[in-house]
């Protein structure tokens, strides 16, 4: 009797797994050939499914940035104070890349990723706007809460770049000194229009 093959989707899944182990291990070293040996499969299965290295490099990429932007949306997005959200949703960045060092490693310097941590700030920038503008009663899409918020993404983005090989600061080290910074510039605006 023989098994049924799983269906093409299912099979991507299955292979997205396997490059997801070996970029869990590899970092940004990781290669085709290191993901088709984890998958038990040749490198030209590999490119039937995903086209070429790039179509499978941003394939995970997609999978983790998919991800980590549902973690920080459910932080903005939780009750508390505005400090408590800055606070949350820095700490919530910060430990992603704690648990997962060579996946940020990846996403950061794999040329292939590139677009989709693009489109990842892009949309995190967005949401991030829109957070800022109901935070100081601005109307949305106002020049402050569009600067502002790919400002502070940008800002984690490179203490996050800077934190993951750094000797010493553990996260809540580097989490509090981003959310004091932060917090600074949103208490003086939010003091400015009471």
């Amino acid at each position: 009797m023989t098994l049924p093959l799983p269906d093409r989707s299912a099979r991507r899944e299955v292979l997205l797994d396997a490059a997801d182990r070996i970029v869990q291990r590899d970092g940004p070293a990781v290669s085709m050939a290191s993901i088709a040996a984890e998958a038990g499969i040749t490198k030209p299965i590999l490119y039937r499914h995903f086209g070429d290295k790039g179509g499978l490099y941003a394939a995970l990429a997609e999978r983790h940035t998919d991800r980590l932007l549902g973690t920080l949306r459910e932080q903005l997005n939780a009750p508390g104070t505005a400090r408590e959200r800055v606070e949350r949703t820095v700490d919530a960045y910060l430990r992603v890349i704690e648990a997962e060092p060579q996946v940020y490693r990846f996403l950061v310097h794999s040329g292939d990723a590139h677009g989709q941590v693009l489109s990842f700030l892009n949309r995190l920038s967005a949401l991030l706007a829109i957070g800022v503008a109901a935070e100081l009663g601005l109307q949305r899409g106002s020049l402050r809460a569009e600067v502002w918020a790919r400002g502070i993404v940008g800002m984690v983005q490179r203490a996050g770049d800077w934190w993951v090989d750094a000797p010493g600061p553990t996260r809540a080290e580097v989490g509090r000194e981003l959310t004091q910074l932060l917090w600074g510039a949103y208490a003086a605006a939010a003091g400015a229009q009471h």
